[in-house]
């Protein structure tokens, strides 16, 4: 289907939106007419104006798969820069916190009185590397969700023509921030105690008897299968919430709201872009880390065939640094694709819902005669039935 036919198809782009609501093109919005198209040529049709990252009409697949990337290469410092610097915050802190407390777990068994007191202390020390992790995983949380507010924010003013640096989209996600973090950390409590309980039922299942084996074995298999279920439709119905709260300022609440009824009739449409991209970004992230995992592998028996344990301990410090530095760079550029296809399906289904286009376009045109006053478009909000 051409851009032509997607833009004049009501089925293409959404409900019929209200008489009178059409916008007029200003000359700067609409090109010039095509070579060869004489003047009855497509009479009465203008292309939708493309002002910014994405045309203001309703989106095509390839143009939602592409934009993500062309977002990293138009303002790559308030994207890729920020999200590395965060990424590779969090990782290094990660291994600092990991290694801390290992070093500090196990040193205390070299000091046991005795065989007993080492096995306690063992057992304490393993506890205690666990739940260490669990630091370095809320980082990444936090990480995760500021990331995830900015690019939003980017997708949406790249949308419009602007290009912002990071002070100020800071300023504009300021009171927001706290409650996408908020959120995601209040969903992953909630996934970590239903996993915990899940585990206690087949684990109570197991140990039952003998019958309580072919049961526990049972119930693993369908809490497994029901788990990625429902994961994959909370996912995909909840997918727009950062969206929400950061673009239309609104509660936790009213964005869980906001997310559900946008994916509604959107749902697998939402869910197989949001699955090919996370394939499409993992298979590309095993290609770029399979050769240093080689390396990793062979370089120690090449660079040092006699077993020389210097040249050895050099070669695996440098193979490990070489793969944190590819892993952060890797997760960097994921996290901000990922972040801008969901902000661009959340844009494409409030234009073909709600006419966001009809005002994104009124503000593109208030901006360009010199209209300071002109109302954020996207807190502009009109329900459909």
């Amino acid at each position: 289907m051409t851009d032509n036919h997607a833009w004049q198809s009501p089925e293409a782009a959404g409900p019929v939106r209200p008489s009178g609501s059409e916008p007029s093109y200003s000359p700067a919005t609409t090109p010039a007419t095509p070579p060869g198209a004489g003047p009855g040529a497509n009479a009465g049709w203008t292309p939708p104006p493309k002002p910014g990252l994405i045309p203001l009409r309703p989106l095509e697949f390839g143009t939602i798969l592409g934009a993500p990337y062309r977002l990293l290469r138009r303002n790559p410092r308030p994207t890729f820069g920020v999200s590395l610097l965060l990424v590779g915050v969090a990782y290094l802190l990660t291994f600092l916190v990991t290694g801390l407390v290992t070093f500090f777990a196990f040193s205390r068994i070299d000091s046991a009185a005795s065989a007993s007191d080492a096995d306690d202390i063992a057992a304490g020390a393993v506890a205690l590397i666990v739940l260490s992790t669990l630091v370095p995983m809320i980082l990444l949380l936090v990480a995760t969700a500021i990331m995830q507010a900015i690019v939003v924010l980017e997708v949406a003013r790249q949308s419009l023509g602007e290009k912002l640096c990071f002070p100020q989209l800071w300023r504009l996600a300021k009171g927001r921030i706290g409650a996408v973090v908020g959120y995601t950390l209040v969903v992953t409590v909630i996934v970590l105690v239903a996993l915990v309980a899940a585990i206690a039922v087949v684990v109570a299942a197991f140990v039952a008897g003998d019958a309580g084996i072919a049961i526990g074995i049972g119930l693993a298999v369908l809490l497994v299968l029901g788990g990625i279920v429902l994961t994959a439709w909370l996912t995909t119905k909840l997918a727009f919430v950062p969206s929400a709260i950061v673009l239309e300022r609104v509660s936790i609440r009213a964005a869980i709201s906001r997310s559900w009824r946008l994916t509604n009739n959107a749902f697998w449409r939402t869910f197989g872009t949001l699955l090919l991209v996370a394939i499409i970004l993992n298979v590309a992230s095993s290609i770029v880390s399979a050769p240093l995992q080689i390396a990793a592998s062979f370089l120690p028996a090449i660079l040092a065939p006699t077993g020389d344990e210097t040249v050895v301990i050099v070669v695996l410090v440098v193979t490990v640094v070489v793969s944190l530095i590819a892993t952060v760079v890797i997760s960097a550029v994921i996290l901000v694709i990922q972040s801008a296809t969901t902000a661009l399906l959340y844009l494409d289904q409030r234009i073909r819902k709600e006419g966001l286009d009809l005002d994104l376009i009124r503000y593109v045109e208030a901006r360009q005669v010199g209209d300071a006053g002109a109302r954020n478009p996207f807190e502009t909000v009109r329900e459909t039935a």
